[in-house]
């Protein structure tokens, strides 16, 4: 539970920065093996070792403490704090999020025997754990020298960033001016930490690369013709000046909230077009298909524990709606037992491709809501973070189920473990979200934290709730073209030739571009080039280690990042 809550700070950080998490389940399994080790070694065998079925335990509690991002911390609460004001105290959100993960975990309690055991779906994160707990305790050297890498990883980018904290390093734009000002002025540098770079390496060259247009698209070409032709200004100091001699009805806004509208159009259209071919996972997840259980499977969660854990979850998550929120209490069933279904089809979509599309399963609520409740931006945003926290720990509960079949685990323990790992994520991920952002309206969505999460929340809450005659001039019409990009590229890359469709952009992440700043665009690519040349020059100890060297960065960085947050917080307190 203190790796989980440690885990748990890395992904707020990272979700802040960027607008999603990692799973930690390897990276816990390895931390634990060598902390484990570390312990019976100083005490001369008398604690014993971890063994692999322990470490499964581990993982599960890991994994799930690291998700909590998914459950809204990243999105759905602070852009309630930016829409309405409303200000969580810790005790809340603690409450809220663990109610919002018990969600998720009820159904996946229903969920193993038919997915796992009956229609034997893969869920490759799920065996990939499993595949790294069997070598690691069979090679013990071989999980000493990827925590080495880890650890090299960890010290490298923490030395970094404290080198970028104390100012010795600063953003560079090497000199280079964008429409007769600095490049930095559009939000192009290059970054002198490594966080985005060990992104970059994770999320692969063809992301990259779109990012990297998506960046030059929205900061080269559309920035500099808003600027000119009016429609925008560089910053918000400046749009603060020119609206304060405008009429009350007219105002102009900076470009980067401009080219947000686009950049969240073109992520909802294209996951929601992407999603649409699963259909026929999501019909398969309502229909019950032949099989037999092993008789060697005596670790099933028993249906008594299911159906008490999903009632549990329905009053528990309705009551802290209205209570909290103030949510109509036929609003609040409505919202987790959509999450019910929605979470089973993000699962079976997860243990499929293993992607899960929690993103596009919370769209599907605002848009739900926006039709129930209108002008309601808090019922919209917890609603659909109930769906989104869910499905996240459904599916990841169910990928850490699958390691512990293979493994010959017991569910029941694994489950508990799972719930353990939510609390004690939702305990200190909210309490280090209120140190990172004590004043979200004015610390997010700026160049230090992009939030994009909170940016595409936001923005479809905003549409939901004032119509689109709110949106910067010509907004519509970007927003438009968005669109129709997000369905043509989407359908182009399910229907070409698997060849053919490695070349077309993808539409997530050139949406993604155009909502985070260029400088984390370009570290990026710098990364997935960086990836991509080490597969190529270096195949077998790119397959063992690149993975673990990169998380060993970003949790290097995002703790680091998270402690000289504390000593500011702490620093100002003193004075």
């Amino acid at each position: 539970m203190i790796l989980g809550g440690l885990l748990s700070i890395c992904n707020v950080y990272t979700g802040l920065k960027i607008g999603w998490g990692l799973n930690m389940s390897i990276t816990g399994i390895l931390l634990a093996f060598v902390l484990w080790r570390a312990i019976s070694r100083a005490s001369a065998g008398r604690v014993s070792m971890m063994n692999r079925l322990e470490n499964n335990i581990n993982q599960s509690v890991c994994s799930a403490a690291g998700a909590i991002s998914s459950a809204g911390l990243v999105s759905a609460i602070p852009a309630v704090t930016m829409l309405e004001g409303t200000v969580f105290p810790w005790w809340q959100l603690l409450l809220w999020m663990s109610s919002v993960c018990f969600v998720g975990i009820a159904v996946a309690m229903g969920l193993r025997q038919q997915m796992i055991i009956r229609d034997r779906l893969p869920f490759p994160g799920g065996l990939a754990c499993a595949e790294t707990l069997k070598e690691i305790y069979n090679t013990g050297a071989e999980a000493v020298r990827r925590v080495a890498v880890l650890g090299v990883g960890a010290l490298a980018a923490s030395s970094l960033k404290i080198v970028n904290i104390l100012k010795v390093t600063k953003a560079t734009d090497l000199g280079l001016m964008v429409n007769g000002a600095p490049a930095s002025k559009y939000l192009l540098a290059l970054d002198p930490t490594l966080l985005m770079v060990a992104i970059g390496g994770l999320v692969g060259l063809r992301a990259c690369i779109s990012l990297l247009g998506g960046a030059i698209l929205a900061y080269v070409v559309l920035a500099p013709w808003l600027v000119n032709s009016g429609r925008t200004v560089l910053d918000r100091a400046q749009a603060a000046a020119q609206n304060a001699t405008l009429p009350p009805d007219q105002h102009v806004v900076p470009f980067g909230e401009w080219l947000l509208w686009p950049g969240v159009t073109l992520m909802v259209v294209a996951s929601l077009v992407s999603f649409s071919f699963s259909m026929p996972a999501i019909l398969r997840s309502f229909r019950r298909t032949a099989g037999t259980v092993s008789a060697e499977d005596t670790g099933e969660v028993s249906r008594t524990w299911f159906f008490v854990s999903l009632v549990a979850a329905l009053v528990l998550s309705v009551a802290l709606q209205t209570w909290l929120f103030g949510i109509s209490w036929w609003a609040a069933i409505f919202a987790v037992l959509l999450s019910f279904v929605l979470a089973i089809v993000a699962t079976r979509v997860a243990g499929e491709t293993n992607v899960t599309p929690v993103g596009p399963m919370g769209k599907v609520t605002q848009l739900l809501f926006a039709v129930m409740l209108p002008k309601n931006a808090s019922a919209n945003l917890l609603g659909a973070s109930v769906t989104a926290g869910a499905a996240s720990q459904c599916a990841d509960l169910m990928h850490d189920l699958k390691c512990g079949y293979l493994l010959g685990a017991v569910a029941r323990y694994q489950v508990v473990a799972q719930i353990s790992g939510a609390v004690v994520g939702a305990a200190v991920g909210s309490a280090f979200y209120l140190i990172l952002v004590p004043d979200p309206a004015n610390m997010l969505l700026t160049p230090e934290w992009p939030a994009p999460a909170v940016a595409m929340w936001k923005a479809v809450a905003e549409v939901f709730q004032r119509g689109l005659g709110s949106l910067p001039p010509d907004a519509t019409t970007a927003m438009l073209v968005a669109a129709i990009a997000g369905i043509i590229f989407p359908v182009l890359e399910k229907q070409l030739p698997k060849k053919a469709a490695a070349y077309i952009p993808s539409s997530s992440a050139a949406g993604l571009a155009f909502v985070i700043s260029g400088t984390n665009s370009i570290s990026m690519f710098i990364g997935g080039v960086a990836g991509a040349i080490i597969a190529r020059a270096c195949p077998n100890w790119s397959k063992r280690f690149f993975v673990t060297l990169c998380a060993g960065i970003i949790a290097g960085e995002s703790l680091t990042g998270a402690g000289d947050a504390i000593r500011l917080v702490l620093q100002n307190a003193a004075r």
